[in-house]
């Protein structure tokens, strides 16, 4: 894909969600177990908040009914898009049992009742039959792997037509020429990309829009771990 479009309007937190998201943030610095390395709150307000709030400049990800957030770690996107969309169910999918430990303590300390944490791997909770096969209407991933990985992962999770947010940092090319390739084995073609400043130093932070373009293919998903070894399109 070719040069940046025009930078991602950064939504503003409603005084709702700051509210959801204040126990959330002091959790953060008082748990032992909090899956971070930032928990102090006035950075885990720009790092984590502010940095999650960017992905709702997409209207495609604020109107989304059904969110699954893959490799959710501390909670982050999710619990921010849970907070500032109460009508949208958000199911935080996470394979490390403590840090879905530490999603649950955070979501019932914000009172965040539409976010769930869903201790499972994203291949599992997507095969057939199981309860994320083609039930969302967007996911998100925030530093989470290759956007090819990414596509690999969301495309059984999505209806035809649903959408991926993907957070990412500096642009890479060769990244974007893998996704390119790989997406029409994948169902997921890329749609845009966006920059975004949503805190200071975050000058080189990118936001990419994917879209299901397709049905599932019937080979997906692989078996776990295959999608991040060996890519398609690489």
């Amino acid at each position: 894909m070719g040069a940046d479009g025009a930078p991602l309007p950064q939504p503003e937190l409603t005084a709702a969600a700051r509210s959801r998201l204040e126990p959330v943030v002091a959790l953060l610095a008082s748990d032992a177990a909090a899956p971070t390395t930032v928990i102090a709150p006035a950075r885990s307000w720009i790092v984590h908040v502010a940095d999650s709030l960017s992905g709702l400049g997409f209207p495609e990800l604020a109107a989304a009914g059904r969110i699954a957030d893959v490799g959710a770690g501390a909670g982050f996107p999710g619990l921010v898009v849970a907070a500032m969309a109460p009508d949208a169910e958000v199911d935080l999918i996470e394979s490390v049992a403590r840090r879905c430990g530490f999603i649950e303590r955070a979501a019932a300390a914000g009172g965040i009742a539409n976010a769930r944490a869903v201790n499972a791997r994203a291949e599992d909770w997507a095969r057939a039959g199981a309860p994320g096969r083609e039930a969302y209407d967007a996911v998100t991933a925030r530093a989470v792997a290759r956007l090819s990985t990414i596509a690999e992962l969301a495309s059984p999770l999505l209806r035809e037509g649903g959408v991926v947010v993907a957070w990412k940092g500096r642009r890479d090319r060769d990244e974007e020429a893998e996704l390119e390739r790989g997406h029409p084995r994948l169902a997921v073609e890329p749609v845009a990309i966006r920059p975004a400043e949503p805190y200071p130093g975050s000058r080189n932070r990118h936001l990419h829009l994917m879209r299901k373009s397709g049905p599932t293919p019937p080979d997906l998903p692989r078996r776990a771990g295959a999608a991040k070894k060996r890519p398609r399109g690489s």
